[in-house]
């Protein structure tokens, strides 16, 4: 494993400054406030948990980062570009490059072989760009111990091979950020702390930032920051 610097020592890849997110009542009632007044700074390659408990707006935060939701205000800047004002082929292209998803489902295709699974973001790019990515696929599935599945279809594997083709589905594309919501919530308690310590082990040989929506305050340990969301607020985090 490679040495790895201390996130403080390290470029910042994500800021985020005053963010604010409501949902309306669909019955007319009052208007819901899930994130309220967010600052966070995630750094190049750092790996963080996010805690908390359910509705607190964790999954709603993770998915303005990821650029698939919209806050009402406030910024959200990767790389120092704020996504607000981005056009929508502008987020679509962030969403395929620069972060990279995993969900509690794997949402594997069952009829795709493991490494055409692994390969299915690189289809939105020119063919010949697409395969040059051959090669990578079959590292990342060599670096999460299922090179030898690789022509396995996804019902011939565990819950916990399925996920870490996830996982290496979501590096196809060399993303810098990794968005992990919930990814261990249906694996039992061995293969959910082997899925984290992978991510960890990613943030740090591959300079990807991990961040990490979880319930389980054992499995946000294995990260190296944890931050606590209660009530759309960031109750306490340490640097």
């Amino acid at each position: 494993m490679l040495n790895f610097q201390h996130p403080n020592h390290l470029p910042m890849l994500l800021q985020i400054k005053n963010l604010y997110k409501t949902y309306a009542d669909p019955r007319g009632g009052p208007a819901l406030e899930v994130l309220s007044g967010i600052d966070l700074n995630v750094a190049k390659g750092e790996s963080l948990a996010m805690l908390g408990p359910s509705g607190c707006g964790k999954s709603t935060l993770l998915n303005i980062i990821g650029a698939l939701d919209l806050a009402d205000r406030g910024e959200v800047l990767v790389d120092g570009v704020d996504l607000v004002g981005q056009s929508e082929s502008q987020l679509a292209s962030y969403r395929n490059t620069t972060v990279g998803f995993i969900f509690q489902l794997h949402h594997l295709l069952p009829q795709c072989t493991v490494r055409e699974n692994v390969l299915i973001p690189t289809l939105a790019l020119p063919s010949k760009t697409r395969k040059s990515f051959q090669s990578r696929a079959d590292d990342l599935l060599t670096a999460v111990g299922l090179i030898d599945r690789k022509d396995h279809r996804p019902g011939q594997l565990s819950g916990g091979e399925r996920q870490r083709v996830a996982v290496a589905r979501a590096l196809i594309n060399q993303p810098r950020m990794i968005l992990a919501d919930e990814p261990t919530g249906a694996l039992d308690r061995t293969n959910a702390a082997r899925l984290i310590d992978l991510l960890s082990e990613i943030s740090q040989t591959q300079d990807v930032a991990v961040i990490l929506v979880t319930h389980a305050a054992d499995l946000a340990a294995r990260m190296q920051r944890v931050i606590h969301l209660i009530d759309g607020k960031i109750s306490d985090h340490q640097r």
